[in-house]
């Protein structure tokens, strides 16, 4: 029996995985088993393959010469990716992550609400971005409805925060709700 193949646009039903150059295989392994808990599936001189999930593989690396003359402000404007976001499911998977990773020597190189997020971003060692957030409003829609208002319209990028005054106010107990607020870290 004959086929038509469809013509419409069709969505992506996941994503799959991503690909970064890196200068040095084995710290970039390295920091995304500390950052991520990936764990090697394959590896040679050229190339690795990652996974945290059930996922034959979520990130591949590829190694490259090293380029020492440019340094990470200027690479973060230079064209490329800026960096990969996963989701958290609560704020306090957030601040353990921080913690977690501030306890291995890992800090953000950015900690911003955006108000529809609260995101907490960190760089490997080429300076490709990982940002871990969590939604900051309990609906799609309410997130949704956040991207079409004035007030994101304002301010798209967000309110940076520190995310030690956050976790001292997580840890004190103060109303979640409270604490992603745009400011109130």
């Amino acid at each position: 029996m004959p086929r038509k193949v469809k013509t419409n646009l069709i969505a992506p039903a996941k994503l799959a995985h991503y690909v970064l150059r890196v200068t040095s295989m084995a710290d970039s392994i390295a920091w995304y088993q500390t950052v991520l808990g990936m764990q090697v599936v394959h590896r040679d001189e050229f190339i690795c393959f990652l996974t945290y999930d059930e996922e034959h593989h979520r990130l591949a690396m590829v190694q490259v010469p090293s380029d020492s003359q440019i340094d990470q402000h200027t690479r973060l404007r230079l064209p490329g990716l800026d960096h990969v976001a996963y989701t958290l499911l609560s704020l306090e998977d957030l601040l353990a992550t921080y913690k977690r990773l501030k306890a291995a020597d890992i800090l953000p190189v950015w900690s911003v609400n955006h108000g529809l997020t609260t995101s907490l971003y960190f760089a490997d060692p080429d300076g490709h971005r990982v940002e871990f957030q969590v939604e900051n409003l309990s609906t799609k829609r309410g997130l949704q409805d956040y991207m079409q208002s004035e007030a994101f319209a304002k301010n798209p990028v967000g309110i940076d925060f520190d995310p030690e005054a956050l976790l001292r106010r997580f840890e004190a107990g103060d109303a979640i709700e409270e604490l992603l607020r745009p400011g109130a870290a």
